[in-house]
């Protein structure tokens, strides 16, 4: 189910009157351009709840929303876009400290799990699939695996680099091509700034930026390291992960599946740690993500700081990690699990 899916029935559920506006319809993008207030009261007086779908086509769609907003304060207002970036620099300034912001992520986990009416063994088929060809909604539709990688491949040239070339002046696309190629290798491995802008041929400024970017489009996600006590501890070093793994395979080219893989461990530790930021955005869980690792190689995939608490997870696929001492005696009270295939969905649905 994707983000217009769910906003129609989101309206379905709801009584009072609505008015939906398509604004991928160039006829609506000319209803909104350059409308006065006399004229924008009149056009929706009959409504409670307007929603304007792909918000970010509309020219000067911030200031038209903050007019519905002064003016027409009985109005409530669900404004959805595909490109995050441009729909925030649109509509960030004028609302200031009067919207509230939703993120709509690939398929959880958590959510089949809800859908196999909690039932284990189903929920957990997915898992494989998931490692493979990530979770967008329309892959659960296709069932032919040549199709999944042809979708994902189409996806992954419009998605990537729609947000960035087409909003925010990226003049290089090759590079920038090169960089997600580079990041998908190093998935579970410690990011230099300076080394992977030398394998793509640009400086470390312009590395930093293009990452933001790709943050703030929800293509990936990074962990700072986390270092409070040990002199021995890495303390400026980060660790970049893909939302999607569909997305950082289609970018390799490997729809292996997993059984076939080489790079099994850094999959499922990406998939695990994904999932758990994932859940916790949808479930309110606000907490600070970390890894810990220490010069001699002793380290801690996931580091979940929250509520005053540290809690550590040890990502494998097999029952095979053992619990750095060095950080538990860092750390008193703090606590640190093992995260395999066993124990994965007890991993996920925590806290819910």
């Amino acid at each position: 189910m994707g983000k217009t899916t769910l906003i129609k029935e989101i309206i379905a559920a709801r009584k009072e009157p609505i008015t939906f506006y398509n604004c991928d319809d160039p006829d609506v993008r000319s209803q909104f351009s350059e409308i006065g207030l006399a004229a924008l009261k009149r056009l929706l007086s009959h409504t409670e709840t307007i929603v304007f779908d792909e918000a970010q086509r509309i020219q000067n769609i911030g200031i038209l929303l903050k007019m519905i907003v002064d003016e027409m304060p009985d109005k409530r207002l669900l404004v959805s876009g595909s490109s995050s970036l441009e729909l925030s620099n649109k509509v960030n300034e004028p609302l200031t400290g009067r919207k509230k912001t939703f993120y709509l992520y690939p398929l959880i986990f958590l959510e089949l799990y809800e859908y196999e009416n909690r039932n284990v063994i189903a929920a957990q088929s997915y898992v494989n699939d998931m490692l493979r060809f990530g979770a967008y909604p329309q892959i659960f539709e296709i069932s032919d695996p040549i199709e999944k990688e042809e979708y994902l491949l189409e996806l992954a040239g419009d998605y990537l680099y729609k947000d960035a070339l087409e909003y925010q002046d990226i003049r290089n696309p090759e590079q920038l091509r090169k960089l997600l190629v580079a990041l998908a290798l190093q998935i579970g491995q410690e990011v230099s700034y300076t080394e992977i802008g030398s394998l793509v041929g640009v400086d470390q400024k312009t590395v930093v930026r293009y990452l933001d970017l790709l943050e703030k489009s929800f293509v990936i996600f990074r962990l700072p390291a986390f270092s409070r006590n040990l002199r021995k501890e890495i303390a400026k070093s980060r660790k970049v992960y893909f939302y999607d793994l569909g997305i950082r395979n289609a970018l390799l080219r490997n729809f292996n599946p997993y059984h076939l893989r080489q790079d099994k461990g850094a999959a499922w530790e990406n998939f695990v740690i994904s999932e758990r930021l994932k859940k916790d955005a949808y479930m309110n869980q606000r907490k600070n993500y970390y890894f810990w690792r220490t010069y001699d190689q002793k380290e801690v995939d996931l580091i979940e700081e929250h509520q005053g608490t540290i809690e550590g997870f040890e990502i494998k696929w097999k029952n095979t990690a053992s619990v750095p001492k060095d950080f538990l005696g860092a750390y008193p009270g703090s606590t640190v699990h093992t995260v395999n295939r066993e124990s994965f969905l007890d991993f996920v649905i925590s806290d819910t």
